[in-house]
């Protein structure tokens, strides 16, 4: 970055708030436009009230965005939580939905003291242990997972109690042969919105967020069906081809949300803290919420048109914190959230002060409008996470995954099966032992394993040269990375790759975003020995082994 776009860098703080407050707070209230829905939806399919999402974006705008590390994250709840926080509730509740939802709130507020620590100790580098094929693996299968449950929403069905996943899915063919058809119609109304959406071209169009049009019209169609009042119908009763029986619709079908805020407030039950099950649930929700919220930052970082880079550490902290208020009052665990991110940036946002406003009018709206939230069926919310989940696993992601390397692919669906055949942390511990089976097949030694050989040496005073030994692998190279972080800015950096027998595609990945940062302000990479390396597909980024 030149120095003349350096000093139009925007201000920070007050400052910040005086120079950016338009252009701040038009994004933040179209970023709350689109967080009301996904709250509330994401809140009552993790087993929660409604009221809990909102009160955790309302903290994480208005709390966690005057101490966190990061210039234009939005952080609130994640769709990517909701099978470990739903998980927690059905195991830990067993069978009780409110007891549940209290111990929970304990697990995540024990989880928000470990996210915090790990700021604090800088263990945000830590998500470099996690080979990015995994990780995309665990959010396929989170996606998976999604759109198992929210059908039968969407639908208007009941899957059947205690049902296992499997069976969950199994029973999406019954589901669509016994809808509930107006509510049916609310669902395919909200998915059919969310699709067209995403071809719409024009700028001025897509300033609408998606999220409140189907919300719109949801609540349209709901009127018009009469959901406010239970009452029994018969769909198109002179047509020969579809079934005649009755149906009921009702209230039980629009969000439930008390017109008092402050009655949403719900406080832990630390009661089941020496069970194995809560600090199962403990170490889900801090591991799969810590790592989610640092990917998200460091990919807003890249859209970010002022290359601005967040203090990873200080944002896992100031998440940990707002994790712990949020627990403590009856709220989800947040993250900073990449699709709600997206749209502040491209919304025009320049500090956090939109992430501020976002929260801000979010609070504004829960206590004067309680009645329209009601008013939301849970149809049109239930197409919302539909379409997330399949943007979290859409073959789209598989295509991606299969052009990196076979291998790449071969990890990611064990991964996905894994998750979905066991829970998260087992799913994600079999594709990490995957890889390094891999590795070892491959010729990594077992020593190379967990450390790297490498030094960093000042050649003169302008020029750093940086030589790897032996393996560079998702397993070992935190050190390098950390040893690179506190490289001096400005020089010339010659990476000597000659003796590196093998470089993964997480490690390949790192040198690209690496060489990518420093030269934006203002030095150079170059790596030396790379010719003598064969690449296991044609993507730039797959594995390289030095050849033989």
């Amino acid at each position: 970055m030149s120095k003349a776009s350096l000093s139009t860098l925007p201000k920070t703080g007050f400052d910040g708030l005086k120079e950016n407050w338009r252009s701040d707070l038009l994004s933040g209230f179209l970023v709350f436009l689109i967080a009301l829905p996904l709250c509330l939806g994401i809140s009552m399919a993790s087993g929660f009230p409604p009221s809990a999402g909102i009160i955790t974006a309302i903290i994480g705008g208005m709390l966690v965005s005057r101490i966190n590390g990061s210039f234009i994250t939005i952080n609130g709840p994640a769709a990517g939580l909701i099978v470990v926080v739903l998980g927690a509730v059905q195991e830990l509740g067993e069978g009780d939905a409110m007891a549940g939802y209290r111990y929970a709130l304990a697990a995540i507020v024990v989880a928000s003291a470990i996210q915090v620590l790990m700021g604090v100790f800088k263990a945000g580098r830590l998500s470099s242990f996690f080979p990015a094929s995994v990780v995309h693996g665990m959010l396929a299968a989170i996606g998976i997972i999604i759109m198992a449950k929210q059908i039968h929403v969407m639908l208007g069905t009941t899957p059947e109690k205690g049902s296992s996943l499997f069976s969950t899915i199994a029973q999406i063919p019954h589901s669509l042969l016994n809808l509930n058809y107006e509510i049916a119609i609310i669902g395919f109304t909200g998915l059919a919105i969310l699709i067209v959406w995403s071809f719409i071209k024009n700028s001025t169009l897509k300033m609408i967020p998606a999220p409140l049009v189907v919300v719109l019209v949801g609540i349209g169609l709901a009127k018009y069906f009469d959901l406010d009042h239970e009452h029994m119908y018969l769909f198109l009763p002179d047509a020969a081809i579809l079934p005649h029986h009755e149906q009921t619709v009702g209230p039980r079908f629009l969000v439930a949300i008390s017109e008092n805020f402050m009655s949403s407030f719900y406080f832990p039950d630390f009661s089941k803290l020496p069970t194995l099950e809560f600090w199962e649930a403990v170490i889900s929700i801090s591991l799969v919420g810590s790592l989610e919220s640092l990917l998200s930052a460091m990919a807003v970082d890249k859209l970010d048109p002022y290359k601005r880079h967040s203090n990873l550490d200080r944002d896992l902290t100031a998440v940990g914190v707002g994790n712990l208020v949020s627990g403590l009052i009856g709220g989800l665990p947040m993250i900073a959230e990449i699709v709600r991110s997206s749209a502040n940036v491209n919304n025009g946002a320049k500090t956090q002060w939109a992430n501020f406003f976002h929260g801000t009018f979010l609070l504004l709206f829960v206590v004067l409008f309680p009645r329209l939230i009601h008013s939301i069926p849970l149809a049109a919310l239930a197409s919302l996470l539909v379409f997330t989940g399949f943007r979290l696993a859409s073959p789209s992601s598989f295509a991606h995954v299969m052009g990196i390397g076979k291998e790449q692919l071969f990890m990611f669906v064990v991964t996905i099966i894994g998750v979905l055949a066991t829970d998260l942390l087992i799913g994600v511990a079999i594709g990490i032992l995957t890889k390094l089976i891999i590795h070892i097949i491959r010729g990594v030694k077992l020593n190379n394993l967990f450390k790297i050989s490498f030094v960093i040496e000042n050649k003169d005073p302008n020029t750093i040269i940086v030589s790897v030994d032996g393996a560079a692998i998702f397993s070992n190279f935190i050190a390098l990375k950390t040893g690179l972080a506190n490289v001096a800015k400005g020089k010339s950096i010659i990476f000597q790759m000659n003796n590196t027998y093998l470089i993964d595609h997480t490690v390949m990945e790192y040198f690209h975003d690496f060489q990518h940062n420093y030269e934006e302000s203002g030095g150079s990479v170059t790596f030396v020995g790379m010719d003598k390396h064969e690449a296991f597909s044609k993507h730039p980024l797959a594995v390289r082994r030095i050849k033989s």
